[in-house]
């Protein structure tokens, strides 16, 4: 199975979100955060976790990229749990009996979007308030394949 860990390509989701993920962490779209709302809560660094955040399911940061990779069985039913507390802890969930699909969900679709690419796909998400709720869009952006001309030393060993 495959699912999506946090990756940092440089220095500036430490900037520009109030809660960064860490690199490695598995991660989801958690646009659940966004749920109940408004424009008036898009400011500053909320805005730029609202509009283009994954959710880390270790630290419950956020992160711009993350990248497609095997997860085991085990860690998937680990991040269920994970999540399922969290849902408990933060969003009030009555027990980890009542969260633990919801947080199942979740996964599920995280996954789902990971499903149809090769390892080391980057994904980002793209969210906009509408009057239905919280609309995501997902970008995919292919591994490419490195030639051995773009790291050799080109040159010659004549004097």
């Amino acid at each position: 199975m495959l699912l999506a860990r946090a990756i940092h390509f440089d220095e500036s989701d430490m900037n520009v979100f109030h809660r960064p993920a860490r690199t490695g962490e598995w991660s989801v779209s958690g646009g659940f955060e966004f749920s109940n709302w408004s424009e008036a809560d898009l400011k500053g660094k909320a805005r730029q976790s609202f509009a283009n955040g994954w959710l880390g399911i270790e630290t419950f940061g956020r992160v711009t990229f993350v990248a497609v990779t095997q997860i085991e069985p085990l860690e998937y039913e680990a991040a269920i749990e994970t999540l399922a507390q969290h849902f408990v802890d933060v969003y009030g969930a009555p027990s980890l009996d009542a969260a633990r699909p919801v947080a199942r969900d979740e996964l599920a679709h995280m996954a789902e979007l990971c499903a149809d690419h090769d390892p080391n796909t980057i994904l980002t998400v793209l969210r906009e308030l509408t009057d239905a709720g919280v609309r995501e869009q997902y970008r995919f952006i292919e591994a490419a394949d490195a030639g051995l001309d773009q790291f050799a030393i080109h040159g010659s060993l004549d004097e």
